[in-house]
Protein backbone atom coordinates (compact mmCIF):
# COMPACT_ATOMS: atom_id res chain seq x y z
CA UNK A 1 0.00 0.00 0.00
CA UNK A 2 1.32 3.21 -1.32
CA UNK A 3 1.76 6.06 2.02
CA UNK A 4 0.01 9.35 1.50
CA UNK A 5 2.30 12.07 1.02
CA UNK A 6 0.61 15.12 3.26
CA UNK A 7 1.42 18.95 2.62
CA UNK A 8 1.53 22.19 4.35
CA UNK A 9 0.60 25.13 2.63
CA UNK A 10 2.28 27.78 4.47
CA UNK A 11 1.78 31.85 3.71
CA UNK A 12 2.01 35.14 4.60
CA UNK A 13 -1.09 37.18 5.15
CA UNK A 14 -1.62 40.21 2.44
CA UNK A 15 0.59 43.34 3.01
CA UNK A 16 -1.72 45.60 6.00
CA UNK A 17 -1.78 49.35 5.93
CA UNK A 18 0.94 49.26 8.72
CA UNK A 19 2.91 47.39 6.39
CA UNK A 20 2.46 49.72 3.55
CA UNK A 21 3.25 52.75 5.83
CA UNK A 22 6.42 51.00 6.76
CA UNK A 23 4.62 50.92 10.81
CA UNK A 24 6.67 47.95 12.84
CA UNK A 25 2.85 46.00 13.58
CA UNK A 26 3.80 43.00 15.59
CA UNK A 27 0.54 42.11 17.62
CA UNK A 28 -1.15 45.40 16.74
CA UNK A 29 -4.36 44.50 14.33
CA UNK A 30 -3.75 45.91 11.49
CA UNK A 31 -6.46 45.34 8.71
CA UNK A 32 -5.23 43.87 5.18
CA UNK A 33 -4.78 47.19 2.68
CA UNK A 34 -6.48 46.80 -1.01
CA UNK A 35 -2.83 45.07 -1.96
CA UNK A 36 -3.16 42.82 0.54
CA UNK A 37 -6.61 41.45 -0.14
CA UNK A 38 -5.53 41.34 -3.78
CA UNK A 39 -2.06 39.26 -2.23
CA UNK A 40 -4.60 37.28 -0.58
CA UNK A 41 -6.97 36.51 -3.55
CA UNK A 42 -3.47 35.51 -5.86
CA UNK A 43 -2.66 33.06 -2.51
CA UNK A 44 -6.40 31.56 -2.95
CA UNK A 45 -5.62 30.87 -6.87
CA UNK A 46 -2.15 29.16 -6.33
CA UNK A 47 -3.75 27.10 -4.03
CA UNK A 48 -7.20 26.54 -5.45
CA UNK A 49 -6.33 22.81 -7.09
CA UNK A 50 -4.95 21.69 -3.87
CA UNK A 51 -6.70 19.63 -1.34
CA UNK A 52 -6.59 21.17 2.16
CA UNK A 53 -8.62 19.30 4.80
CA UNK A 54 -7.53 22.17 7.95
CA UNK A 55 -6.68 25.70 7.95
CA UNK A 56 -4.52 27.36 10.51
CA UNK A 57 -4.62 31.08 11.41
CA UNK A 58 -3.73 33.07 14.46
CA UNK A 59 -5.99 35.99 16.10
CA UNK A 60 -5.33 38.57 14.04
CA UNK A 61 -7.72 40.12 11.40
CA UNK A 62 -4.69 39.89 8.76
CA UNK A 63 -4.17 36.20 9.22
CA UNK A 64 -7.90 35.39 9.32
CA UNK A 65 -9.18 37.94 6.28
CA UNK A 66 -5.96 35.89 4.30
CA UNK A 67 -7.27 32.48 4.61
CA UNK A 68 -10.86 33.53 3.91
CA UNK A 69 -10.65 33.57 -0.06
CA UNK A 70 -8.54 30.51 0.36
CA UNK A 71 -11.49 28.54 2.06
CA UNK A 72 -13.93 29.25 -1.27
CA UNK A 73 -11.83 26.85 -3.18
CA UNK A 74 -11.85 24.69 -0.33
CA UNK A 75 -15.18 22.54 0.58
CA UNK A 76 -13.08 19.52 2.03
CA UNK A 77 -11.55 22.14 4.87
CA UNK A 78 -13.80 21.04 7.97
CA UNK A 79 -11.62 22.68 10.91
CA UNK A 80 -9.99 26.14 11.33
CA UNK A 81 -7.86 26.18 14.07
CA UNK A 82 -6.37 29.06 15.89
CA UNK A 83 -3.13 28.90 17.30
CA UNK A 84 -1.22 32.05 18.31
CA UNK A 85 2.27 29.88 18.33
CA UNK A 86 2.75 31.04 15.06
CA UNK A 87 1.77 34.52 15.04
CA UNK A 88 3.85 37.45 14.41
CA UNK A 89 7.12 38.61 16.30
CA UNK A 90 6.12 40.97 19.00
CA UNK A 91 7.67 44.18 18.74
CA UNK A 92 6.80 45.73 21.97
CA UNK A 93 7.26 49.60 22.95
CA UNK A 94 7.80 49.87 19.66
CA UNK A 95 4.70 48.32 17.70
CA UNK A 96 3.09 50.67 16.13
CA UNK A 97 5.95 52.86 15.34
CA UNK A 98 7.12 54.23 12.18
CA UNK A 99 10.11 52.87 10.95
CA UNK A 100 11.19 56.63 9.62
CA UNK A 101 10.73 57.41 12.96
CA UNK A 102 12.55 55.08 15.13
CA UNK A 103 15.68 55.92 12.65
CA UNK A 104 15.10 59.73 13.88
CA UNK A 105 15.04 59.13 17.17
CA UNK A 106 17.14 55.48 18.33
CA UNK A 107 19.49 56.18 15.03
CA UNK A 108 19.93 53.10 11.67
CA UNK A 109 22.08 50.72 13.62
CA UNK A 110 19.66 50.62 16.24
CA UNK A 111 16.78 49.89 13.30
CA UNK A 112 18.61 47.00 11.66
CA UNK A 113 19.54 45.64 15.63
CA UNK A 114 15.69 45.83 16.64
CA UNK A 115 14.24 44.65 12.71
CA UNK A 116 16.77 41.67 12.01
CA UNK A 117 19.12 40.95 14.87
CA UNK A 118 18.78 37.56 15.98
CA UNK A 119 19.19 37.94 19.76
CA UNK A 120 18.34 41.70 20.15
CA UNK A 121 16.55 43.12 23.40
CA UNK A 122 13.11 44.82 22.46
CA UNK A 123 11.88 45.98 25.76
CA UNK A 124 7.84 43.91 25.90
CA UNK A 125 8.42 42.14 23.00
CA UNK A 126 10.17 39.56 21.42
CA UNK A 127 13.66 38.38 18.97
CA UNK A 128 13.93 36.16 16.87
CA UNK A 129 15.50 33.55 18.96
CA UNK A 130 12.42 34.01 21.34
CA UNK A 131 9.85 33.40 18.10
CA UNK A 132 11.48 30.20 17.11
CA UNK A 133 11.09 28.78 21.08
CA UNK A 134 7.22 29.14 20.50
CA UNK A 135 7.23 27.51 16.70
CA UNK A 136 9.01 24.76 16.67
CA UNK A 137 6.76 23.30 19.71
CA UNK A 138 4.45 24.36 16.42
CA UNK A 139 5.74 22.24 13.91
CA UNK A 140 6.20 19.36 16.15
CA UNK A 141 2.30 19.42 17.04
CA UNK A 142 1.60 20.07 13.49
CA UNK A 143 3.51 17.22 12.03
CA UNK A 144 2.06 14.67 14.86
CA UNK A 145 -1.47 16.58 14.12
CA UNK A 146 -1.07 16.13 10.48
CA UNK A 147 -0.02 12.33 10.86
CA UNK A 148 -2.48 11.16 13.26
CA UNK A 149 -5.62 12.78 11.12
CA UNK A 150 -3.74 12.23 7.70
CA UNK A 151 -4.99 15.93 6.43
CA UNK A 152 -3.56 18.18 4.27
CA UNK A 153 -3.13 21.85 5.85
CA UNK A 154 -3.19 25.27 4.99
CA UNK A 155 -1.88 27.67 7.22
CA UNK A 156 -1.62 31.60 7.49
CA UNK A 157 0.82 33.08 8.79
CA UNK A 158 3.23 35.92 9.46
CA UNK A 159 5.96 37.44 7.76
CA UNK A 160 8.85 36.67 10.90
CA UNK A 161 6.81 33.41 11.75
CA UNK A 162 7.39 32.53 8.36
CA UNK A 163 11.33 33.02 9.02
CA UNK A 164 11.96 30.42 11.88
CA UNK A 165 9.69 27.74 9.70
CA UNK A 166 12.10 28.24 7.30
CA UNK A 167 15.04 28.32 9.85
CA UNK A 168 13.86 25.14 11.01
CA UNK A 169 13.08 23.03 7.74
CA UNK A 170 15.59 24.49 5.79
CA UNK A 171 18.63 23.80 8.40
CA UNK A 172 18.89 27.23 7.24
CA UNK A 173 21.60 29.74 9.24
CA UNK A 174 20.69 32.78 11.43
CA UNK A 175 22.40 34.74 9.27
CA UNK A 176 20.40 33.51 6.23
CA UNK A 177 17.38 34.09 8.50
CA UNK A 178 17.29 36.80 9.41
CA UNK A 179 18.55 38.37 5.59
CA UNK A 180 15.19 36.57 4.02
CA UNK A 181 12.44 38.56 2.70
CA UNK A 182 9.40 36.75 3.20
CA UNK A 183 6.53 37.80 0.25
CA UNK A 184 3.04 38.54 0.51
CA UNK A 185 2.42 36.40 -2.29
CA UNK A 186 3.77 33.30 -1.58
CA UNK A 187 3.27 29.75 -0.77
CA UNK A 188 5.63 27.28 1.00
CA UNK A 189 4.92 23.88 0.59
Amino acid sequence: MKKQKLHIYLFRHGQTFYNKNGWFTGWKDSKLSPKGIQHANTIARKLKNKKIQVAFQTHLSRSKDTLKPVLKYHSECKKIITDDRMIERNYGIYSGMSHDSFIKKYGEKKYHEVHRGWDAYIPKGENFKQVEKRVKPFIKYLINFMKKNKVNVAISSHGNSIRLFRKIWEHASIKDTVKWFIPYDKVYD
